[in-house]
């Protein structure tokens, strides 16, 4: 065959020549040329990019292998390709975190939360102050006096310096939750995005006290990445947070756990579900007075199938409709915070301790939810409610069950929703359903004052 009669190693076959070869020839040549390209698409979808594999090393890897460097010798100002496939990986994975946290939008921009009178507040009504953690991070936090309190100190208050407190211990608003016997505390955990003073935070922290003006102190941090709070957020570095939290209040307040409330809203949910099954699970099992659970979600796949950021944006919902392509992307998501699993092991394993009278350690679960929250839906209430009454029972309790006894013995509210209420031998768990509040406002509702000081009576 003369050089003019060659295909020209093409895909759609070879290209005829001026002396036409045979069929059967031609045939066996374009089958050949079809073949290797076949062959040549299938190697390459076969074998995964090298930016693939790193991200997939960087997600099975120990956090600190992330910073590996890459082996071999590189020439001045290049970068080693492993080195440049790993920041890929990290930037993908803490693309997946931020889908989570949205910690970088802070919503107090221009706004210095060491000036909490710019929400509203009395003149040292809030004391702002840092709190370190026991792995090096210093976190922002504010320690909110109720209303009725502040008027009887109110002098004393005033004549103080504003603004970030040096040493909180110093100053007159730890004295009065640290000296006073009947003082309560609520520890704060705020849900994604924004700081102490963004959006309905502010007025939810006066809800917190509403309820006993003169006695409830409300204790509220920024987690770590969360506005100026240093280090980066994860799920063990905010437990972490929480730990320090807790401890503060525990050992450097004085205040014991019975005096103690866990409110949380969306993501902080997580952390204080995380920080109250951690307690309860200690060789000496510490309950809180109670948790209250404003708007929570089951688990960290459930929410990116379902949350829209502000009540309307899709976070990931789109993706729900595909299932493979949904769980390719959480397989890239570090964080799960399993809400339900941790909530009915706290359960299951207060319900198994032994016997002990009247002194018996017990738990008061609320969760409250909106029907017209339109980020995350109300039917991550319910299943987390389930989730919990199902741990009660050795024989558990099926969603049918629970379905009847609301019916039976729920309270229907009209225009402000639905109540029911679970007795266990070892504790006490209340679900609310409002028609109204939204993601957010409902923070700051008298339902959740009412939650607050049902949760310290339940330990009176």
């Amino acid at each position: 065959m003369d050089q003019n009669s060659q295909g020209r190693g093409s895909c759609v076959g070879v290209r005829a020549s001026a002396s036409r070869p045979s069929f059967t020839a031609r045939a066996l040549s374009n089958s050949g040329s079809r073949l290797g390209c076949r062959t040549r698409r299938n190697s390459q979808r076969q074998r995964p990019s090298r930016t693939h594999e790193a991200i997939k090393q960087a997600r099975d890897a120990p956090q600190h292998l992330l910073e590996r460097r890459g082996e071999g010798k590189v020439p001045a100002g290049d970068v080693h390709p492993g080195k440049q496939q790993r920041r890929r990986a990290r930037a993908v994975l803490l693309g997946a975190n931020q889908v989570i946290y949205l910690n970088s939008v802070t919503l107090t921009w221009f706004r210095d939360v060491n000036i909490p009178e710019q929400w509203g507040f009395l003149r040292n009504q809030v004391t702002p102050f840092v709190l370190p953690t026991p792995d090096g991070e210093q976190l922002h936090a504010w320690h909110v006096l109720p209303l009725g309190l502040y008027q009887q100190h109110e002098g004393r208050l005033t004549r103080e310096p504003a603004g970030l407190a040096h040493d909180i211990s110093q100053r007159t608003c730890f004295k009065l939750l640290k000296d006073d016997p009947d003082s309560l505390l609520v520890l704060y955990f705020h849900g994604a995005a924004g700081t102490l003073g963004s959006g309905w935070r502010p007025p939810s922290y006066r809800a917190m006290s509403a309820a006993s003006p003169g006695r409830i102190h409300t204790i509220a941090i920024d987690y770590r990445g969360f506005g100026s709070s240093s280090g980066r957020p994860s799920e063990a570095g905010l437990l972490t947070d929480a730990l320090a939290l807790a401890n503060f209040a525990l050992r450097e307040a004085g205040i014991p756990p019975s005096r103690i409330v866990l409110f949380a809203q969306s993501l902080g949910t997580a952390v204080a579900i995380s920080l109250a099954h951690h307690f309860a699970t200690q060789p000496d099992t510490i309950l809180f007075a109670g948790l209250v659970l404003v708007a929570p979600f089951g688990n960290v796949e459930l929410l990116t199938a379902s949350y829209r950021v502000a009540g309307t944006i899709p976070l990931l919902s789109p993706l729900a409709r595909f299932p493979r392509l949904m769980a390719f992307f959480n397989t890239f998501v570090r964080d799960k915070w399993p809400s339900t699993d941790r909530l009915a092991a706290l359960v299951r394993h207060v319900e198994h301790l032994p016997p002990g009278g009247r002194d018996a350690a017990r738990y008061h679960v609320t969760v409250i939810h909106a029907e017209d929250d339109y980020d995350i839906p109300w039917s991550h209430s319910e299943n987390l409610f389930w989730h919990a009454v199902n741990a009660t029972s050795p024989v558990g309790t099926t969603r049918a069950e629970l379905d009847r006894h609301r019916a039976d013995a729920g309270q229907l509210l009209g225009h402000a929703g639905r109540v029911v209420d679970w007795r266990a031998p070892r504790g006490h768990m209340r679900e609310i359903i409002l028609r109204y509040g939204l993601h957010d406002r409902i923070m700051a509702y008298p339902v959740v004052s009412l939650a607050v000081l049902r949760a310290f009576q339940s330990k009176a």
